[in-house]
């Protein structure tokens, strides 16, 4: 078959569509490459040229080949398979002759659609790969048929995909899940995001300009006040001037946490962070997944989180963390950097030895932020020196809530009082069509705690002191409103508002039912459909049982409709004739034809034989002469129509 021209803008169309989303993955200068390359074979195709000779073609995929390893420094991963199947893809077109390799490109079409979901899952991804799929079975119509328009070519894709809907729903209830994925992806395969394990001035200002979903919290009964959400992560013990980072364990001791108040119950939907913890109010006492508890009181897991996790949590808000501390541990929480941010340690003196004790210190330090002109913003200066707590504290006094309270934690220690950085969320934004809370990066925040004799571990914020409305009603209401925040963290319209929630709402429910149908959801839905003793061989056998229904039926439903010839409209008023002639009881035998069944219809109706003659000539002169008469067709009908017997 020779490729025409229309053939090859729906490959070259397919081939965009599949390849676009990931342009913001690629190398610039492969997305450069690859639209010269499309632009090229569109041309060819416009113009009749001949294609490219096989040298020059191997010259660009070598020179290829090495660009990706310069790049990526490996030729195995994620990324570069992905890549290297888009520009190999993209050069196949360059050498494509016959309908052969117009079938491979296809193909490969549909391989690179797959590979749209290591990035994202979403819905709106899965809408536009549904199109895209639509337009590449198009093409393959057009491959096999040659001669269809545009949109005849459309339909019979639709038809092809709407028919595939049984199907696909059949293999995802029922095709036996696993734990884990099915087969072994790169370390590059997991996408890092959130927070990290360490942090420093402008580490958690960045991370609030996203508004990407955190994780999501149902909770069971009331859910606590805004103030109270503190979803706790990291926690930082040693500072080096600038970095705080979580330092080494030190010791394998139970957590020891006294309940002050009534517990509460919620579920968290975690996004992937390719991080070990999970998130929690403080302070937890008991999660549903594989994770410990470590002795500063964190959840962790043994392996990265790079799945959608649902977990559920049970909190106590009143506690009392760790109140007999080990002695080495309360001198950890005490260690600074030996000769750095001298004012600030001088301050701190002061603060010790004008006598109250330890709570005394922490109220002068909340009240010296407080009355002292700080400020809280998303762009705070740059605090480039050695000494960047007393550049802070007594130069430029405009910082996020790292500045705080890593300034907090070190004129903790500074005044001999334990303290250590705790990093990970505050608030959340409720969702009451789902009936949910949503926390997002912009909520990311960090707060100290301090250990105080009989009281233990004690969560202090001293953002709080400097930007109450931060922890009471958000970051859009603490920041000047020329502030660049994310689109989400702003107050909008109330339809605005209905809109989002919807949207999130949708994809709350996407996450849940679609990409979270894990085993266990999966055992309890087909318990739910009545399936006892479940297991994957009794799953397997009712998809395959269920697989080959579906088969059969659609078989049947095409054997069925080759043996069905749809009349033309001459024919249809001519059986219309018949039936009403047999309804008297003059039937038609299959070897008659018109003229000797009208002839046997007159002998037995004479009376109507006048009728019966011009009906039979009208109609064998359309059907079997050919006649042009524009008015004999609507001639036929009318004298059936009022043909009584």
């Amino acid at each position: 078959m020779k490729l025409t021209a229309s053939l090859i803008y729906g490959l070259l169309t397919s081939i965009l569509l599949v390849s676009a989303p990931h342009a913001d993955h690629l190398p610039l200068w492969v997305s450069a490459l690859c639209a010269v390359l499309l632009g090229w074979r569109a041309y060819l195709g416009y113009s009749g040229n001949p294609m490219p000779p096989y040298w020059l073609l191997l010259t660009i995929t070598l020179g290829s080949v090495g660009g990706l390893l310069i790049s990526f420094h490996t030729l195995f991963g994620r990324e570069v398979g992905v890549t290297m199947l888009i520009l190999l893809t993209t050069l196949k077109l360059l050498e494509m002759r016959a309908a052969r390799d117009a079938t491979v490109v296809i193909y490969l079409a549909c391989f690179i659609i797959i590979t749209n979901f290591f990035y994202s899952q979403s819905i709106p991804t899965a809408l536009f790969m549904l199109a895209t799929l639509l337009v590449i079975m198009a093409t393959w119509v057009h491959l096999q048929t040659g001669t269809l328009a545009l949109r005849p070519r459309l339909r019979i894709a639709a038809v092809l995909l709407l028919q595939a809907i049984p199907l696909m729903l059949v293999l995802f209830v029922l095709f036996p899940r696993v734990q884990g994925p099915l087969w072994g992806l790169p370390q590059d395969a997991y996408a890092s995001s959130g927070l990290t394990d360490t942090m420093s001035p402008g580490s958690l200002s960045k991370l609030s300009l996203s508004d990407a979903v955190a994780f999501r919290v149902a909770f069971s009964g009331n859910p606590p006040l805004r103030e109270q959400m503190y979803w706790r992560g990291p926690v930082l013990w040693d500072f080096d001037g600038q970095t705080w980072t979580p330092g080494i364990a030190a010791s394998n001791r139970v957590a020891q946490l006294d309940s002050l108040s009534g517990p509460i119950d919620y579920t968290v939907t975690l996004e992937p962070h390719n991080k070990t913890w999970l998130f929690a109010l403080e302070m937890p006492t008991r999660v549903s997944v594989p994770a410990g508890m470590t002795y500063d009181f964190q959840l962790r897991q043994k392996s990265p989180v790079n799945a959608r996790l649902r977990y559920d949590v049970h909190t106590q808000l009143g506690y009392r963390a760790n109140a007999g501390e080990e002695p080495f541990q309360l001198r950890r929480a005490l260690l600074l950097p030996r000769g750095l941010n001298p004012r600030a340690r001088q301050l701190a003196t002061e603060w010790r030895t004008s006598g109250g004790g330890d709570e005394a210190v922490m109220r002068a330090a909340l009240r010296n932020f407080s009355q002292q002109n700080f400020g809280y913003t998303l762009e705070p200066p740059p605090l480039p020196g050695f000494n960047a707590i007393d550049d802070f504290l007594f130069e430029t006094r405009q910082g996020f809530c790292e500045h705080y309270a890593s300034s907090f934690v070190f004129l903790m220690r500074a005044a001999g009082v334990p303290a250590r950085v705790v990093t990970g969320y505050q608030g959340a934004e409720y969702n009451d069509l789902g009936n949910y809370y949503i926390v997002r990066q912009s909520d990311a925040h960090a707060w100290a705690e301090v250990w105080l004799q009989e009281r233990g571990w004690v969560r202090v914020d001293p953002t709080a002191a400097i930007a109450p409305a931060r922890v009471q009603s958000g970051l859009a209401a603490a920041v000047p409103d020329s502030a660049v925040l994310p689109f989400m963290a702003r107050m909008q319209s109330p339809w605005l508002l209905k809109l989002r929630f919807n949207l999130d709402a949708l994809a709350n429910q996407w996450n849940q039912w679609v990409l979270g149908y894990n085993q266990e959801r999966q055992f309890a839905f087909l318990t739910r459909l009545g399936m006892e003793a479940i297991t994957w061989q009794k799953m397997a056998l009712n998809m395959l049982a269920y697989v080959a229904l579906l088969v059969g039926l659609f078989t049947l439903f095409m054997l069925r409709r080759l043996t069905v010839h749809n009349p033309d409209a001459v024919q249809a008023l001519y059986l219309k004739f018949c039936r009403k002639l047999e309804k008297k009881g003059i039937v038609r035998a299959a070897h008659e034809g018109p003229q000797d069944f009208a002839a046997r219809a007159m002998l037995i109706k004479p009376q109507h034989a006048d009728a019966i003659r011009d009906i039979t000539t009208r109609y064998v002169a359309l059907r079997y002469s050919r006649q042009s008469d524009s008015g004999a067709l609507p001639a036929l009908r009318r004298a059936i129509a009022v043909f009584r017997l």
